[in-house]
């Protein structure tokens, strides 16, 4: 855990989520400025800064992220109408927490264009 990390003390129950998905190496929880009808973070517990940290000794959190969206779809609602999965990295693509997190879009139609 990253003592000055917003997701990481959310991650340890320090800091209140609202919970969609937990289990001991994930976490999803709504955005609290949602960007969408349902927008749902997926953050490994592990802190990893961002994309440009994952390596092949971490890798594999993010492809249990990855099996894991689809029931975090379900759980959110949005499984059968289509989500989109977004991930920023650094400062100019807009990423607001330096712990790496996955975005979750739906709920409704989203803009075709992405920038």
């Amino acid at each position: 855990m990253q003592e000055n990390c917003l997701f990481c003390r959310i991650a340890a129950g320090e800091l209140p989520s609202n919970k969609v998905y937990e289990d001991e190496k994930i976490l999803a929880f709504r955005d609290i400025q949602p960007q969408a009808p349902v927008h749902v973070l997926v953050i490994p517990k592990a802190h990893i800064a961002s994309a440009n940290e994952i390596s092949h000794i971490n890798s594999g959190i993010v492809a249990y992220i990855f099996e894991n969206i689809p029931k975090i779809a379900r759980l959110a609602g949005i499984a059968e109408s289509g989500y989109r999965i977004i991930s920023n990295c650094g400062e100019d693509a807009c990423q607001s927490v330096p712990h790496l997190h996955f975005h979750i879009l739906g709920g409704g139609k989203l803009a075709e264009k992405m920038a």
